[in-house]
């Protein structure tokens, strides 16, 4: 790896003033670009990423599926092997060459120049219908605390979404926009003045709301069977599909391949431990993940008196189990409108956190590669967001009939992203570490020092992470059959 490819992006974030007027005078991210001050504002930034609407909708879903306390145990022991071990690498990536995407693999090897590209995609097609999903958990919101959630009895996503929105198509639109606008807003004041700083105030915030919610949750009557459910293993509970449900998860949960963990890795001040720092990450994404579930499984035995009942309201799938399922058994609870509110308040906070992050892996690059300003790059950005996001908005409406079986243009844009594109930019970025690059100078980057946890660490990166992305991708294929 040639030295001069690989600037530190925490040198250039001690130049303070110079770093931040760059910044703000937009300066392209390939001259100078702001870093976080400092590791509180990394961690916090890359956890608010990691925690989002997979750990809202799709933890407790899966864990409810697949055996509670089996899967939990399953997630939990992948966390720690497998998920660290991904998370730490990309953050070194990012932190090793100071770039971007696709500044980062030029960098590694300039033949993957072109893999930068296609891991680009992945943020590209995932932030649009984000944002569209992000307008619903606004109205959700908003109707629980203006109290018109009479409508929330639909038994169909599609049904309870615009039976529920009385300006018709365009409403879905108009809080879409928001969203987006949010998001947008956000990005353009730039890292220290924009991300870092609403994730210091959004990330507090989703934990204070998490554990209140938790804690009303588990409160209520019939809810200790679904605690038990959640936190007991039974081990005649464990199947080849709890491994590969909990796996799926945890690469999904913690925005790997993504470009999102190598985007603020070149944003990280050298003397910071990635090590430290990635814990920090896992235990927080974790940690809300478990939380959500405690919200959502305890709620669902309390309203359903468990049995049957319970067991098919957890059978729905993530959107519906959001947005069908929860705010019929808010509902049935007592005071459920004020928690219905807290809880879409708390999913609205963890969408933002994530979105943001999904546009500024792809500001970082318009800026690094086409020298744009930053209000410029973010610009570009919306607009794209603007044309996909109504797409999809409106593959539930006008655009219905775009189908391919049974998935609407969201559901295309989300298994093509996450069941397809994600398991291919693991695999490759693996095999690029593992074998293409200079794997020791990585490691030397993340701070492994034991001769013993490097050798584990390229065992891990070079086969075992491969077959495991492998295996989710063989699992996407065949999801739709």
């Amino acid at each position: 790896m040639e030295e001069e490819q690989t600037p530190l992006v925490g040198d250039i974030a001690e130049e303070a003033p110079a770093a931040e007027n760059a910044e703000s005078a937009g300066e392209s991210a390939g001259k100078k670009h702001g870093g976080f001050t400092g590791k509180i504002g990394f961690v916090l930034a890359a956890a608010g990423s990691a925690v989002g609407l997979g750990n809202l909708w799709r933890f407790p879903y899966l864990a409810a599926q697949y055996g509670g306390g089996m899967f939990l145990l399953c997630y939990i022991v992948l966390a720690v092997t497998f998920g660290f071990c991904l998370l730490v690498l990309e953050i070194a990536i990012g932190r090793k060459t100071g770039k971007g995407v696709i500044g980062a693999f030029t960098a590694l090897n300039k033949k993957f120049k072109w893999f930068g590209f296609l891991l680009l995609v992945v943020p590209v097609i995932i932030v649009p219908y984000y944002c569209v999903i992000g307008g619903w958990v606004i109205k959700y919101m908003w109707a629980f605390l203006v109290g018109d959630t009479a409508s929330f009895s639909a038994q169909t996503l599609s049904e309870g979404f615009f039976s529920s929105f009385t300006g018709g198509t365009w409403e879905p639109i108009v809080f879409f926009l928001i969203f987006a606008v949010a998001t947008v807003f956000v990005v353009v004041f730039g890292v220290q003045k924009g991300i870092e700083r609403v994730s210091k105030v959004l990330m507090p915030m989703l934990a204070i709301l998490a554990v209140f919610l938790a804690v009303y949750a588990c409160c209520q009557p019939g809810a200790l069977e679904g605690l038990r459910k959640l936190f007991v293993p039974d081990f005649s509970d464990f199947t080849y599909e709890t491994l590969l449900a909990a796996l799926g998860q945890l690469f999904y949960s913690m925005s790997l391949a993504m470009g999102i963990m190598i985007t603020y890795g070149s944003y990280m001040k050298k003397e910071a431990s990635i090590q430290s720092s990635a814990r920090q990450i896992s235990i927080c994404d974790t940690l809300f993940a478990i939380f959500a579930a405690m919200i959502v499984i305890p709620s669902i035995f309390a309203v359903t008196g468990g049995g049957a009942a319970a067991e098919d309201a957890m059978g729905e799938s993530g959107p519906s189990l959001m947005f069908v399922v929860l705010p019929q058994m808010f509902n049935g609870m007592f005071g459920g409108r004020v928690i219905g509110c807290i809880f879409f308040v708390l999913v609205l906070f963890a969408a933002l956190t994530s979105s943001i992050s999904l546009v500024e892996a792809i500001v970082a690059v318009l800026r690094e590669n086409l020298h744009m300003k930053r209000w410029v790059a973010c610009l570009c950005v919306f607009g794209v967001i603007l044309v996909l996001g109504i797409l999809s908005s409106l593959g539930f409406g006008p655009l219905s009939f775009i189908h391919i079986k049974d998935k609407t243009i969201l559901d295309i844009f989300d298994y093509a992203a996450n069941s397809i594109l994600m398991p291919i930019a693991a695999i490759i970025t693996c095999v690029i570490a593992g074998f293409f690059a200079d794997t020791e100078s990585l490691v030397d980057e993340i701070g492994i020092k034991r001769k013993g946890y490097r050798m584990y660490y390229k065992i891990m990166i070079r086969y075992i992470a491969p077959v495991c992305m492998a295996a989710i991708l063989i699992s996407g294929f065949l999801s739709p059959l």
